[in-house]
């Protein structure tokens, strides 16, 4: 492929265990891949921004003759590779979080405050390795079926961009979707797999409280919104967990409080934020009213005032058991009898749900974990990533179309 760098050397855990075809490509562009992985690790875009890296994808995918379309806002894009049936969806998230990479990778973020902790610069390059060899494959008359590649702006913000995906026809038609997601519990060349909830729900909950305020000498004279928060802050986890199915294991975890500046004076207003996780979607169906109900009960003796928003987001991911055993089959043609471990459900959130509620699929945990490092979780400033997971990620997801095509 011209023009692409070649130099970054990186194992393939899979190196012939075929198909030929798929052999030849990972030892001519794997090296590239690897080089566009550290591209988009040191420049990460937050969600709705990915435009550099948008244009990067793009590039790749044209220069090899895959039409592209963007997504409505300008991030993010849908490409298909293939012809006939079955219609497989493949999706990869593309934004970074903000926070500061701590990494000390020689090709770290460039961008203050901005890194991709979450592995989706590996996601992302994975996705576009699988496209690129799914092409050539189909080029060489391979019986592939057609591959819709869907990649997705906005994954770590809420609502994510799964619904502009979904609302731009990127799920239309589709039979069966899949997707990988960076796991650092999980060494390099393993793939996690569960059948069934394989991630929580995540809602975000804003509580606005309001008073006229007042000398802290004299709180009978007024609404003490101070106390107002501290009332919330430790009684709606406690009560949450006696009004929810404990099997839900409900997580509610505030992240930001706020009210007045003087140790003396009982301030007018104060704002609470955090994130309520569930295990089970039947009890995130009912969550809101269940909140919204405590809420004014723990608020009614107080006298303040409050406003409740309540940030509906996604269910679990709840991978289909024909799918996940598809990605069971392209694990082991791909990476061998020893590639697949039992993967725990995760107490995050993906709004890969999103795409699940139109089409069934599964996503699968890719091991990125390099077997010495100290394990660094998602989300964190040191995160790293063992770049073998990319030809790790790409034989299992061209496996796991082939299987899709024939049957596990």
């Amino acid at each position: 492929m011209p023009g692409w760098h070649t130099a970054v050397q990186v194992t393939d855990p899979g190196s012939g265990r075929g198909p030929e075809w798929l052999d030849d490509f990972l030892i001519r562009t794997l090296p590239a891949l690897v080089a566009i992985r550290r591209d988009i690790h040191g420049h990460p875009e937050l969600a709705w921004r990915e435009h550099r890296t948008t244009d990067l994808i793009e590039a790749r995918l044209t220069a090899a003759s895959v039409p592209t379309r963007r997504l409505p806002r300008g991030t993010g894009l849908i490409a298909q590779v293939g012809t006939g049936a079955p219609v497989i969806g493949l999706r990869a998230d593309i934004d970074a979080l903000p926070l500061r990479e701590a990494s000390g990778q020689p090709f770290a973020s460039t961008v203050p405050g901005v890194a991709h902790a979450c592995g989706h610069d590996v996601h992302a390059t994975v996705l576009l390795g699988a496209a690129l060899a799914l092409r050539h494959a189909a080029e060489l008359g391979e019986p592939v079926g057609t591959i819709r590649l869907i990649f997705q702006p906005a994954e770590e913000v809420m609502p994510g961009g799964a619904r502009e995906v979904i609302a731009a026809g990127g799920m239309a038609g589709v039979d069966r979707v899949f997707a990988v997601h960076c796991e650092p519990k999980v060494p390099a060349g393993r793939v996690g797999l569960r059948v069934g909830a394989i991630t929580s729900t995540a809602d975000q909950i804003e509580i606005s409280v309001s008073g006229p305020g007042g000398h802290t000498s004299r709180p009978h004279l007024t609404a003490d919104v101070v106390n107002a928060l501290g009332l919330l802050i430790t009684g709606l986890p406690l009560l949450l967990s006696r009004r929810l199915d404990p099997r839900a294991a409900a997580v509610l975890a505030w992240g930001s409080v706020h009210a007045g500046e003087a140790p003396n004076a009982i301030p007018q207003e104060g704002t609470l934020r955090g994130t309520l996780r569930l295990m089970r979607r039947e009890a995130w169906e009912g969550a809101e009213a269940v909140v919204a109900d405590i809420v004014a009960g723990l608020l009614a003796p107080t006298g303040v005032g409050y406003e409740l928003h309540f940030q509906r987001g996604v269910p679990p991911v709840d991978n289909d058991a024909y799918a996940t055993a598809l990605l069971r089959a392209g694990a082991l043609a791909g990476l061998g009898p020893d590639s697949v471990v039992e993967s725990e459900q995760s107490t995050g959130a993906e709004d890969f749900a999103d795409l699940l509620e139109h089409a069934p699929g599964a996503l699968a945990r890719l091991g990125v974990w390099d077997g010495v490092s100290e394990q660094c979780d998602l989300h964190s400033a040191g995160f790293t990533a063992d770049e073998r997971s990319i030809a790790s990620g790409i034989r299992l997801l061209v496996h796991t179309v082939l299987a899709a095509r024939r049957g596990p």
